[in-house]
């Protein structure tokens, strides 16, 4: 198994160029590269994915138990040609005096050849003793190579070339110059996320022809390829249970929201949820879910525009109100609170939470939290522990808090909230500053999806002892709700067999037609969160079909029970139109 970790003596040494450069010189080569990266990122890993195609895993020592860094490593490296670990910081930085949560305690871990990036400036001769340091700190440590990084010119380059095989038996695997394009933005928070930029695929490939250009990509698979076989733990994934009820779960996906670990959405599926994007900055309101999860970015820089979308804040505050279980980290919690003020200006949010969020010109909280839990929380975020590990790092606080306002955690290490607490509870939302990752120190995925389900369970008993008459009708098994004309209950309960059911009740085949104005129908209600009109649906299928199909009369050809209106709208597990209420 094709294995590397690309780290450094020192943090800002260009090691995330590197990697990124080399997931994207590789990919481009065909290879299928799996990127990884050591300790708690998320914008770093959104590059990496990016360059590879392929989602980028955390692996994290202070969060994750060995066998669970083996594991996941084993899990997202099985279908890979080569993995690529980016480290954080220098190489044996870390946490602990004895380095067991270092770069290179991972790479011990899963016996990974290191790659050194080496931030050349002003260095000569130096060089050699540096690597001989580092070659001699830990014996155990394979550094195979190392990347040259920014050089001052091809003379530079010639002379540290020469210091390095005159006194290290180390490689030179690549020598990249000083050059702006190699440059990703920053700012307060490191590099500026790919999702925000019109032209991240471009950079990334522009990065990635720069690098392959001056690393010598055959020599370092080489290296990685030189990586003895390694045993690991069973990496089945774990698999959707079939019996289990399924959920609509809403995540923020735009530029102000992606902060999001690829696992967390993994096991938030497996235990039985449909992942529904939604774009806080642009849609109107929210989609039909049964649980929201907004996690962090940067509503501050987007917060005019959060702001404007006036209508969208108003869903979510009418859902909380309506007690739809939330999950908010770090942005997440601001974009719920009452405002945001950076620099001279202050925006509304969500309103939901009493508090205003005050921006800052440095870090308020960074680095690990522990955090024991208080029983407040409407599930549980823990793994069977009183104390929940995570991370934070917030240029923001919390002003003008109500007195009376509960919380999940008391915070061991970090900050959080108030230096006291963290992760404030109102109704059925749990926001905090900490970042949780499931399986990490934490299992609140599984929780939340188990509390999801149980609020969905009681809504529909709740609904079903009403006095609106009900009836079920069944779909693999289980009964879905539906009031006495077919409609539907609860409108993420369709599913295409649910259509086939309903129009076997209702003694229609369905054609390809029939297919074809149905998903119409859901695709325009998806879109603008209302019933197509049957004016609209004759210009859309007159189009489509020709006018001598896509007319009101052959329309109602095709729905004879109340026509596209009603018959359509039933199939395709819509609301009643306005008429028929």
């Amino acid at each position: 198994m094709s294995r590397l970790l690309i780290s450094a003596a020192h943090k800002s040494s260009g090691k995330t160029t590197i990697t990124l450069g080399l997931c994207a010189a590789l990919t481009g080569q065909g290879l299928k590269v799996q990127p990884f990266k050591k300790g708690p990122d998320y914008i770093d890993p959104m590059w990496l994915s990016q360059a590879s195609g392929r989602d980028c895993f955390n692996l994290d020592p202070y969060l994750m138990s060995g066998e669970q860094i083996q594991s996941c490593y084993g899990r997202a490296s099985a279908t890979s040609d080569i993995s690529i670990v980016e480290g954080n910081k220098g190489l044996y930085d870390g946490l602990a005096l004895d380095g067991s949560n270092s770069n290179a305690a991972l790479a011990h871990l899963l016996d990974l050849p290191v790659i050194l990036v080496l931030d050349a400036r002003g260095m000569t001769r130096g060089i050699a003793p540096l690597i001989l340091g580092y070659q001699a700190f830990d014996p155990r440590i394979k550094i195979a190579g190392v990347v040259l990084n920014q050089l001052g010119g091809a003379r530079h380059e010639s002379k540290l070339r020469a210091v390095i095989e005159h006194y290290t038996d180390v490689q030179v695997l690549g020598a990249v110059g000083c050059d702006p394009l190699l440059a990703v933005q920053e700012r307060h928070l490191g590099l500026m996320p790919n999702h925000e930029l019109d032209d991240a695929r471009q950079r990334v490939c522009a990065i990635g022809e720069r690098i392959a250009a001056q690393v010598d990509l055959p020599r370092l698979l080489q290296v990685a390829a030189s990586a003895a076989p390694m045993a690991l733990p069973a990496t089945s994934a774990e698999a959707v249970q079939p019996d289990l009820q399924k959920v609509r779960i809403g995540v923020a996906r735009d530029k102000a929201f992606g902060f999001y670990y690829s696992d967390d959405l993994q096991v938030l599926e497996q235990a039985g949820a449909e992942i529904v994007p939604f774009d806080t900055l642009h849609d109107q309101q929210l989609p039909p879910v049964d649980g929201l999860f907004i996690g962090g970015g940067f509503p501050e820089v987007f917060m005019a525009e959060l702001a404007a979308n006036i209508s969208m804040r108003t869903s979510i505050r009418a859902a909380i109100e309506d007690d739809l279980p939330v999950y908010a980290e770090c942005g997440g919690m601001m974009y719920l609170a009452r405002s945001i003020r950076w620099h001279d200006k202050a925006c509304e949010m969500v309103g939901a939470l009493p508090a205003d969020v005050q921006m800052h010109p440095r870090p308020v909280g960074r680095g690990y939290v522990e955090l024991k839990l208080t029983g407040e929380a409407p599930w549980s975020t823990g793994s069977g522990e009183e104390v929940v590990r995570g991370h934070e790092f917030h240029y923001s606080s919390l002003e003008n808090i109500s007195a009376d306002l509960k919380f999940a955690y008391r915070v061991q290490r970090g900050h959080g909230v108030d230096g006291q607490n963290d992760g404030i509870v109102y109704r059925n939302v749990l926001a905090s500053y900490a970042h949780l990752r499931s399986g990490a120190g934490s299992d609140w995925a599984k929780g939340f999806v188990s509390f999801v389900r149980s609020q969905k369970a009681s809504s529909d008993a709740a609904l079903a002892d009403s006095t609106s008459p009900t009836q079920s009708i069944e779909v693999n098994g289980r009964p879905i709700a539906t009031d006495m004309e077919g409609y539907l209950v609860h409108l993420n309960d369709w599913s295409e067999e649910f259509a086939q059911a309903q129009a076997r009740q209702e003694n229609l085949k369905l054609t390809d037609s029939h297919w074809e104005v149905i998903r119409f129908l859901r695709d325009h209600f998806d879109e603008h969160r209302v019933q197509a009109q049957v004016r609209t649906m004759i210009k859309h299928f007159a189009s489509a079909w020709g006018t001598e199909r896509g007319n009101n009369h052959q329309l109602h050809a095709l729905f004879p029970i109340g026509g596209p209106q009603k018959q359509g709208n039933r199939l395709a597990g819509l609301w009643k139109t306005k008429g028929e209420h």
